[in-house]
């Protein structure tokens, strides 16, 4: 098929005058025509299937049911309902009343918790007020030092839903509500625990898709840049003579939704749950593009053992079991977090644990290496490593605390999905209604995870302490401690600590500890060429692999000097050591790249080395053909298309693969060799603005595409341009 492609003003004015012709002589015929009627006469032809545009009215057999209620448990009722390994319990830190709708959890370096709390957050089925400013974050700490959080108040008050928190130590706290990309700089100038200055730190402007499919996370990652879901962008905090302020490097898109977490080595980790995919681009860093390993992860992994059957899961009953009603397939993967702390059996540690909140329970996934690829396992069989059997549980955060315990945030709620897959017709409406799930809101609790003899740790006071202090905490056991200490060092700019991180590099035990050091130095711009070059042999692999990556700060700085030091190790035996340096020179494009991975290919026979290295030597821009403008409209519209819209049709358009079936069923319609016919107004364009229900030529699909008219128009002719020009 000729590639077609939608450009520029014209791009802007078919969008425009698309959402115009919707909005003037649509939407009164489908809110005046009986819907029954309606949807037999009025199609639109979409890539050569016919969609309908409004919905039948909802038939007899959807109906809901007789009613039962749900109960609402106490917190002390609820600690009953859990199921976990022997020795291990929970423990309530703080619930309902003091919060409401948590969503996330995290601490700034004196251990104070700041919980982000979705207050407006499906208050009824309709979802109606929720965008009303009426949520918070707020602030919670121990007076006493023991651990009880007995102190607490609204740190910020009147927001959008805030998704996102991160905490940076004297210079405030960034936060990022619902429906911007902006992030916030709040301060608490006077220590009484609420914020009394606001600063922009970012600029992102806004955005318009539906609250689930926005971008979350906001973590320091090792690298010293700030990352988050979706969006295919980072962030680095500069200080400067105005301040903190940041700047902006553009990144592959990433599949994460709800959540993000690191691990030792820097690897941010994400999961799907749009897409049903769990855990994604795991096997690299996802800087270096969405790297994708031979059956990954196991359809047995991807299979779910909860205790709850009420089967109320938007995927329909192909994803409950007939007998008893439970999720079968991880279907709202979220919360995500590499446990690293120090203060739970050792085996945990490096574990992967991600919250389930369909199905009321966290998996704990066995992260192994081989040969260059990770695999991920359920360390429990057909079992999970915490259930529940009160419904109201759900789970969506896991943070490794600064006690070296696991912090667990239960929204604690009867309906977890948003009013778009609760709608009128649906399946998943009447699911909830017959349990009267609807009627359990406004409340939330967040608990510690703890073994049986194992004390959680003490409180830091990281805030109270020089940056000279902070530095031995870089060779901390807990995780937390060190990422926090490194965070706080470079924030603080003071390069008298160089030469203590310069004896840590070269001559602490802990290869750990000589990694995380040696990341400061790149925050504080510290490292110089020799530094690496004596780094690159470091007799740990990790550390090798950490130097090659930091000698990526130098070469953008135009220092080119370390290229043949780091070209050497593509002999390195370890393989992860190898595919970093293939990495490491497809990302900087190399001149030599494309025959440097070629040749390190064919000098090896790992699998790791031969799958990554082949996914690199195809990586670059899919439109070369185009320059300027129109080069830049399909780059958006790619990111946009690999940050979201693959979830469901797949990353080569064919549709994604409905996990588990043998059929070769995909989750929504392929556009791959689709015909797109007739005017673009009247055919993608009116699916992106209006979003679609329904039976699609006969065939009903899982995934029901939503509304995106919230969104500008270049943002729909981006991605358009995408989907016309790809498939």
């Amino acid at each position: 098929m000729a590639r077609m492609s939608i450009m520029n003003s014209t791009a802007n004015n078919v969008v425009r005058h698309t959402r115009n012709f919707f909005q003037k002589t649509m939407s009164s015929i489908c809110f005046n025509v009986p819907r029954a009627i309606f949807s037999k006469v009025l199609v639109f032809s979409v890539m050569g299937l016919a969609v309908r545009v409004c919905l039948a009215q909802e038939s007899a057999t959807n109906s809901a049911p007789p009613s039962k209620p749900t109960p609402y448990l106490t917190a002390e009722e609820e600690l009953k309902t859990f199921q976990l390994p022997e020795g291990y319990s929970m423990e309530l830190v703080v619930g309902d009343p003091i919060i409401k709708e948590p969503v996330v959890s995290v601490f700034d370096g004196n251990g104070r918790m700041y919980v982000s709390e979705m207050r407006t957050y499906m208050q009824n089925i309709d979802g109606v007020g929720e965008h009303v400013p009426t949520s918070r974050v707020s602030l919670h700490w121990s007076s006493k030092g023991d651990g009880v959080f007995d102190k607490h108040s609204v740190f910020i008050d009147n927001l959008v839903l805030p998704r996102m928190i991160l905490p940076l130590g004297t210079n405030g706290v960034l936060v990022n509500a619902t429906d911007s990309d902006d992030v916030w700089l709040y301060r608490d100038t006077n220590n009484d625990g609420v914020a009394d200055t606001k600063e922009l730190f970012y600029a992102g402007g806004n955005r318009g898709e539906n609250l689930e499919h926005q971008s979350s996370g906001l973590i320091w990652a090792k690298d010293n840049w700030i990352y988050q879901t979706l969006n295919n962008y980072r962030l680095r905090a500069v200080i400067g003579t105005n301040g903190l302020t940041s700047i902006k490097e553009t990144t592959p898109a990433n599949g994460g939704q709800w959540g993000a977490s690191q691990d030792d080595y820097g690897k941010i980790w994400f999961v799907n749950a749009s897409g049903e995919q769990g855990p994604t681009d795991y096997q690299e860093p996802f800087i270096y593009g969405r790297i994708k390993a031979q059956n990954e992860p196991s359809q047995e992994f991807m299979q779910v053992w909860p205790l709850v059957g009420l089967g109320d899961v938007q995927g329909g009953l192909h994803r409950v079991r007939p007998a008893d009603k439970t999720l079968n397939y991880t279907t709202s993967a979220a919360g995500i977090e590499i446990y690293r702390g120090d203060r739970l059996p050792p085996e945990l540690y490096g574990n992967m644990f991600f919250d389930e909140p369909v199905g009321r329970l966290i998996r704990r996934s066995i992260v192994t290496v081989n040969d260059g690829i990770t695999h991920l396992t359920n360390a429990y069989g057909h079992s999970e490593f915490m259930r529940s059997t009160d419904p109201n549980f759900r789970p969506v955060n896991i943070t490794t605390a600064p006690d070296g315990t696991m912090f667990i945030t239960d929204m604690y709620r009867g309906i977890i999905q948003e009013a778009t897959w609760v709608s009128k017709g649906s399946y998943l409406r009447p699911r909830v209604q017959e349990n009267e799930l609807e009627n359990n809101f406004g409340r939330g609790r967040i608990w510690r995870l703890t073994y049986k003899g194992m004390k959680p740790g003490p409180q830091p006071h990281m805030l109270d302490q020089t940056p000279a202090e902070l530095v031995p905490y870089l060779a901390h056991p807990n995780g937390w401690w060190r990422d926090t200490a490194q965070k706080l060092i470079v924030l603080s700019g003071d390069k008298s600590v160089v030469p203590a991180l310069l004896d840590m590099v070269n001559s602490n035990p802990n290869p750990l500890a000589r990694i995380d050091a040696l990341w400061t130095l790149e925050g504080l711009n510290s490292v110089q060429p020799d530094l690496i070059r004596s780094t690159l042999k470091d007799q740990d692999a990790h550390v090798r692999a950490a130097a090659i990556r930091v000698s990526e700060s130098l070469y953008k700085q135009g220092d080119h000097s370390l290229v043949s030091d780091v070209t050497s190790l593509t002999n390195d035996p370890d393989p992860n050591v190898v595919i970093q340096v293939m990495m490491t020179a497809n990302l900087l494009e190399w001149t030599n790249a494309a025959a440097l991975i070629q040749a390190t290919i064919a000098a090896h026979s790992g699998t790791g080395i031969s799958q990554i290295g082949a996914q690199l030597h195809k990586a670059g821009s899919t439109f070369t053909q185009f320059a300027g403008n129109d080069r830049r409209i399909l780059d958006r519209g790619e990111a946009i298309y690999k940050g979201l819209c693959f979830a469901c049709h797949g990353q080569n358009g064919e549709g994604a693969p409905v996990p588990g079936s043998k059929s070769g069923e995909t989750i929504a319609p392929p556009f791959a060799r689709a015909k797109i016919a007739g005017d673009l107004s009247d055919n993608i364009i009116s699916v992106i603005l209006k979003g679609m229900k329904g039976p699609v030529a006969g065939k009903t699909y899982d995934a029901q595409m939503i509304a995106m008219e919230n969104n500008d128009d270049a943002w729909i002719a981006d991605v358009a341009s995408y989907v016309r020009n790809s498939f």
